[in-house]
């Protein structure tokens, strides 16, 4: 079998710095298909998707590759595509022949499987033939099994024709609801739905519509259900072990330091407040709301408060209530930190992250409680929901609500950050480093400049989660930003990582700086060194004063105290820096002939470094001493000039 190596778009040596991951995982095969492959199979599919890479060793927590042969390769293939259809070795085969890669990288060569997230009704995807002894899930210390409990929610999950919070509970009546709760949700109903039919239906009937009670044709069995009773019932009621024994919302408000106090405000059931949902709503959402600025807008003569980002917030809590899982051992959280509120609800994510991001799905765990917050504005029903909630927060400028699904208890958290999409100061860096060419650009352009600055290194999957762009548009942003010069790019395909490409305008920059030291040069050397890079302006130029000894032989006493010297000066330099600060320190420095060692103790950096990775492209900025001989032994190095 012949395999086109060059074609295949992965840049596999990349994820290897980074180890495994919760979506990536590595596997010798040296000695034959791994066993444990249907495991991580299994353990992907049934969580977010990843890729399985065949052909990489682990020795103390190193990975190198093996070099898998064409026969081994051709082996391993077999046997994957052969275990893939058969049901006894795992019940849902999901990859497709482009799903599948072989690579070919330094001239190793790895086999790579894209293993996709399960659709709902797919899962549990399992080994054997028991799903109660072959199902796996993935969290961030790699596959674990999962018991019957999580394995009997999948199926649950799975089954779209009996939705959970339509449960028919026995012996249930109108006892266990709060009235006051079900005739306040009315009104609110009224105001939102004035025109309703079903505003005219008495309480019975009102509540069959809204899902609150029902009657299984099958069964002819009739009662509250599950929904009826978390929305409006008495707290210990829910409470009982028939119903949700593990209902307990919880709001907290948490201040920038914790050390002095856990919480500035708490809502919780502390026997109060009837505490069902309706009302943990109503409570909670105001407190919420406080954080979003209302401009002062007239519609007619009344003042509308209302904005998309109130609009959001509402969606968002609704979203909490009608997703969760309430048969799960978690909680019903919100936090409202000073820079961020975070929604947590019990279960796991019933679509992938990118069919969240796209919208237009209406994927619900909880069909009737779905109906009940849409009755009074609170909810979508075509899937637009998320769309409501990215667009609201957008018309703020504020950073881009992201959700985040953990495992063990399982549990989706929404957090929606309280800070703004582009910081100033970020903005003023990419101006100085862009000039003119930011104001062309678009907001997704500079979101992506702006991650590539804060964070150094992106990829198309960390866009993912700030971006409202399918990932192939993500793909065509960043080409686009490398071809016009803002991005660099290394690597390939799946495995591309993008950092700022300020080399452009560093260029103009350190030239400028060239310049401005050569121009002013005078007799004492000293006046041309700016100190650029010490908190202590005064102890620097002290210091770099009895360091800057050239083309003397020091004796050993005077080069200890000139080590001693350097050493001091390690407060002052910062650990971290930018490529075009180092370099600026550099140019500062060498107003005069200074050699590699010197140079690298004056920046603290490696001199193998300095002289292989930075001085070598400073050619530019810089003149050699022994310009025909770069490696002669009394090389130095002096700013052009």
């Amino acid at each position: 079998m012949a395999y086109d190596y060059n074609s295949i778009q992965l840049h596999v040596s990349e994820l290897l710095k980074h180890r495994e991951t919760s979506e990536v995982e590595y596997k010798s095969a040296k000695g034959g298909f791994p066993k444990s492959f249907w495991d991580t199979y299994s353990a992907f599919a049934n969580t977010h998707g990843g890729t399985i890479i065949l052909g990489v060793k682990e020795t103390k927590g190193v990975f190198t590759l093996n070099n898998l042969s064409d026969n081994e390769i051709d082996k391993l293939l077999k046997e994957f595509w052969s275990g893939a259809h058969n049901k006894s070795t795992i019940n849902v085969c999901l990859l497709k022949d482009s799903d599948v890669e072989v690579a070919n990288i330094d001239g190793k060569k790895v086999v790579l499987f894209h293993v996709p997230q399960a659709q709902r009704d797919q899962r549990p995807v399992h080994r054997t033939l028991n799903a109660f002894k072959g199902t796996y899930r993935r969290n961030y210390e790699g596959d674990y099994l999962c018991g019957d409990t999580e394995v009997r929610r999948m199926y649950a999950d799975a089954d779209i024709n009996r939705p959970a919070d339509g449960r028919i509970l026995k012996n249930y009546s109108w006892d266990d609801i709060d009235i006051p709760s079900f005739e306040q949700y009315c009104r609110l109903f009224s105001l939102a739905k004035p025109d309703h039919p079903w505003l005219s239906l008495g309480n019975d009937e009102l509540m069959r519509k809204l899902g609150g009670y029902r009657k299984d044709r099958e069964t002819q069995e009739e009662g509250f259900t599950l929904a009826g009773l978390l929305m409006f019932g008495k707290y210990d009621s829910i409470k009982e072990e028939t119903c949700a024994p593990r209902f307990f919302p919880d709001y907290k408000e948490i201040p920038n330091d914790t050390s002095k106090t856990r919480w500035l405000d708490r809502v919780c059931p502390d026997g109060t407040w009837e505490s069902n949902l309706f009302q943990f709503y109503r409570r909670v959402l105001p407190k919420l709301q406080e954080v979003i600025p209302t401009p002062f807008k007239l519609e007619g003569n009344q003042r509308r408060d209302d904005t998309p980002a109130h609009e959001a917030l509402r969606e968002a809590f609704a979203n909490l209530c009608v997703h969760a899982d309430y048969s799960e051992d978690s909680s019903l959280l919100v936090f409202r930190y000073p820079h961020k509120i975070v929604f947590s609800n019990p279960g796991i994510m019933l679509i992938s992250r990118q069919q969240y991001y796209r919208g237009g799905e209406s994927v619900c765990r909880n069909t009737s409680l779905q109906q009940m917050f849409m009755m009074i504005g609170s909810a979508e029903k075509a899937g637009s929901g998320v769309d409501k909630i990215l667009k609201g927060w957008e018309t703020l400028n504020w950073k881009k609500p992201y959700p985040i699904e953990k495992a063990q208890p399982n549990k989706v958290e929404l957090v929606m950050p309280l800070e703004s999409l582009l910081d100033e100061a970020v903005l003023r860096e990419l101006k100085h480093i862009f000039g003119s060419k930011m104001n062309t650009m678009e907001q997704d352009e500079i979101m992506v400049l702006s991650m590539a600055l804060t964070e150094e290194i992106i990829n198309n999957e960390r866009l993912r989660d700030v971006l409202s762009l399918h990932p192939a548009d993500i793909t065509h942003l960043l080409q686009k930003l490398c071809k016009e010069g803002f991005l660099t790019s290394t690597g390939y395909g799946r495995g591309t990582v993008y950092r700022l490409n300020d080399t452009i305008s560093d260029e103009v920059s350190l030239h400028t700086e060239a310049n401005n030291l050569t121009s002013t040069n005078t007799s004492d050397p000293q006046a041309n060194v700016l100190y650029i890079t010490a908190s202590d302006d005064n102890k620097m130029k002290q210091e770099d004063k009895t360091l800057q000894v050239q083309d003397i032989n020091l004796t050993s006493s005077e080069e200890e105290t000139l080590q001693v010297k350097e050493d001091n000066l390690t407060s002052l330099r910062p650990s971290r820096m930018r490529r075009v600060q180092l370099q600026k320190m550099i140019l500062e420095f060498c107003t005069e002939w200074r050699s590699a060692e010197e140079i690298a103790r004056y920046v603290q950096r490696n001199k193998q470094y300095i002289r292989g990775e930075v001085l070598s492209k400073m050619e530019h900025l810089l003149i050699r001493k022994f310009p025909t001989k770069e490696n002669h032994p009394g090389q130095k190095y002096k700013i052009k000039g």
